[in-house]
């Protein structure tokens, strides 16, 4: 499995549009599964969890990691005192597998979700996961779910979420006596069944996301845990995503609750915001390297309040859903409106075709589950 890593990139291409096959065709070589086989409704599928066959964990102790284990049950069995229950010692990741046009798995992006995990565990002082473990667990979970990954054509596709953290006896602050390494999965169905659907965001005044030279670029359980009454609060109020203003000024645009901010500004150009206490999000480094194949400049920088008004295009973007488009920002029961998505459309379409492999992955993006 860790041959897989190495794959080059012009193995990974694809090119041009493909018809879909037959499913018979549709089969992994390492297992004789069929993706698709577990038979579920493919088309009813939300953003929920759903069971699946196992997940694969692996131990950090002594100074190394093991070897990786197959897991039935979706339980981990944890110390009273561990680091992860106490003092949040712990990061996570998602990225998806998709059953693409020639009936081959692939998993998309998955070297920018490793590099983003990396950095988060040397900010909380956990041991790193090689690329070769990461990659190795995430096309095990793969190949040994391969049932639940939906049908190509169905919109699905199989969520992954790697998980890194601190366990074992540790009473005082410090480093753990041991790590766990797990990637567990579960078949998701399109985000927007029926086309995106633009959404009403509310900016919160009363709370912040994160402090500035904090944590609010680690993808950790605490950065989340601190927005879910802050999100409960805005959707009570008819807005079904927040949206945070940097914690020091109150004068830049931060992220969504759980995505980043991307837009297009007055002049056309792919604008997302700078900060040292934004998540950077993977699926936004995806639509910043693909814009200017399609002649659409990027600019990653401060983006004042102020800007906002003049935006023509503003979208939430992450792993999810690709692009979530957003109406209208209100802030102190003042609204401002924006267009329909065009130029953010494009690129929404792009990623889609991507991740099933409908065009050629000319930036090495999808990696073939062997």
């Amino acid at each position: 499995m860790r041959a897989a890593a190495s794959i080059s990139r012009s193995a990974r291409a694809l090119s041009g549009r493909r018809p879909p096959v037959n499913p018979a065709d549709r089969r992994n070589m390492s297992s004789g599964i069929v993706p698709g086989s577990k038979n579920l409704d493919w088309e009813n599928l939300g953003f929920a969890y759903v069971p699946t066959d196992c997940m694969m964990t692996c131990t950090y102790k002594d100074g190394k990691w093991g070897e990786f284990e197959v897991q039935t049950e979706p339980y981990f069995h944890l110390h009273a005192f561990s680091n992860i229950l106490h003092y949040g010692q712990g990061v996570f990741e998602g990225l998806k597998a998709h059953c693409c046009a020639d009936g081959k798995v692939r998993v998309f992006n998955s070297d920018m979700n490793h590099e983003r995990m990396a950095n988060g565990a040397n900010r909380l002082g956990m041991p790193e996961v090689p690329l070769s473990l990461f990659t190795e667990g995430v096309d095990a979970v793969v190949s040994k779910n391969l049932g639940y990954v939906p049908p190509y054509g169905k919109g699905g596709s199989l969520y992954l979420r790697p998980l890194l953290f601190g366990q074992g006896p540790q009473l005082g602050l410090g480093t753990a006596p041991e790590y766990t390494f797990a990637v567990m999965c579960a078949p998701v169905g399109a985000y927007y069944k029926s086309g995106l659907k633009a959404v009403k965001s509310l900016v919160i005044d009363e709370y912040d996301r994160a402090a500035p030279y904090g944590v609010g670029n680690v993808k950790c359980p605490g950065n989340y845990a601190a927005d879910v009454r802050p999100a409960k609060e805005a959707a009570e109020k008819g807005y079904p995503i927040a949206l945070y203003l940097d914690a020091k000024e109150r004068k830049y645009i931060e992220e969504f609750s759980t995505s980043n901010f991307v837009a297009i500004d007055a002049k056309g150009n792919y604008i997302t915001p700078k900060s040292d206490s934004i998540l950077p999000s993977t699926t936004n480094k995806v639509l910043m390297k693909i814009a200017p194949s399609i002649g659409i400049d990027v600019e990653e920088r401060p983006v004042a309040w102020e800007e906002v008004p003049t935006l023509k295009e503003v979208a939430a973007c992450g792993t999810a859903v690709v692009l979530t488009p957003i109406k209208s920002i209100t802030r102190s029961g003042t609204d401002i409106e924006f267009g329909e998505l065009d130029s953010l459309y494009k690129l929404y379409t792009m990623v889609k075709s991507l991740q099933v492999g409908e065009i050629e992955d000319q930036w090495g993006l999808t990696r073939l589950v062997e």
